[in-house]
């Protein structure tokens, strides 16, 4: 569920703060840290694969690892969101994420403008879809729905235009299922603009990453390489208390007792992100009740952590362990 931009707070929780020797502000974290829990919101070019461009990015930032999400391929350009080392485990919170598209659909036929405009707006809404051949799926007809698909240009048998689709979706079959209702079209140019929370205008390309790492200049490096948190801010979030997280990085549940804040929003069953005091992505969960019940329940679980992403150890540990003494015995 989208984010609703409403918050529900916990009784009295409101007025605790987190605890400043613990953690830190995402923005400042050291050099050291951003390049453990970097992400790059990068301008794909025509030509590599994604995985090529992926491995690109893993050696020229000395990362032992590097990841991306949603392919592209090897000649469509734009959004590619890329992840090094520990970030590499939110890359799973992009997957469902939407995306947006400009490309150029070629006719094989003269097609009437009115002609063409009514049959794109008929894609819109819940279309059935078989991937197509050359695909990483199994090809077998699915729902997906296409936010939006509009005609913005037509030159000849060439149409320019610009669609937003459930993940999942592919645009090159898209334009062929078009096309079919029109006497044959097939898709000759494509570009993503957005992935999730990610956009074209903010993007960089491999040549300003590289100039940034040369330059060696921290505010350039912080300009490419962004914050984990940049990749969860499509989610749905709940905060949670400092004394709370240690207990979350271990893998336990989330109870709504550690809860300060709550998405208004969140349903049971929905991806969220965990996030502390500091604003710092903790974990990210499934959501065990909705946000009401969370923000009200005494006892019982909020949610159930998917990945951790923070170190165990970044907050200290506020429960006992059933053999430990307590202090002064």
């Amino acid at each position: 569920m989208p984010k609703t931009g409403e918050f529900l707070s916990r009784e009295g929780a409101s007025s605790e703060e987190s605890d400043q020797k613990f953690g830190i502000f995402p923005d400042a974290r050291p050099m050291k840290e951003l390049m453990r829990f970097g992400v790059i919101n990068l301008n794909k070019p025509a030509g590599p694969t994604s995985h090529e461009v992926a491995s690109w990015v893993r050696d020229m930032l000395s990362a032992a690892r590097a990841g991306h999400s949603g392919t592209l391929d090897p000649n469509v350009t734009g959004v590619l969101p890329t992840a090094i080392n520990d970030a590499t485990k939110v890359l799973y919170a992009l997957l469902p994420a939407g995306k947006e598209y400009v490309g150029v659909m070629h006719l094989h036929h003269p097609v009437d403008e009115a002609a063409l405009r009514s049959a794109a707006a008929g894609f819109v809404g819940t279309i059935m879809q078989k991937p197509p051949v050359r695909s990483a799926v199994k090809r077998e007809i699915r729902p997906r729905r296409v936010y939006s698909l509009e005609i913005t240009e037509i030159e000849g048998q060439d149409a320019l235009f610009r669609t937003s689709v459930e993940a999942g979706t592919y645009i090159r079959k898209l334009c062929h299922d078009l096309g079919r209702k029109l006497g044959g079209a097939n898709m000759t140019e494509l570009r993503r603009t957005r992935a999730g929370p990610f956009m074209e205008a903010d993007s960089v390309t491999l040549q300003d990453l590289a100039d940034a790492m040369e330059s060696g200049e921290e505010a350039r490096i912080r300009k490419a390489v962004l914050p984990v948190e940049s990749a969860v801010s499509h989610l749905p979030k709940v905060w949670v208390k400092d004394g709370a997280i240690e207990a979350v990085c271990c893998g336990a549940n989330l109870a709504s007792v550690g809860l300060t804040k709550i998405d208004a929003g969140i349903v049971p069953g929905e991806l969220i992100a965990v996030i502390s005091g500091k604003e710092e992505l903790v974990s990210l969960a499934t959501s065990m009740c909705d946000a009401r019940q969370m923000a009200s329940a005494s006892r019982g679980w909020a949610a159930s952590p998917v990945r951790v992403v923070m170190p165990g150890g970044t907050y200290p540990r506020m429960w006992k362990k059933k053999d430990e003494p307590k202090k002064g015995a």
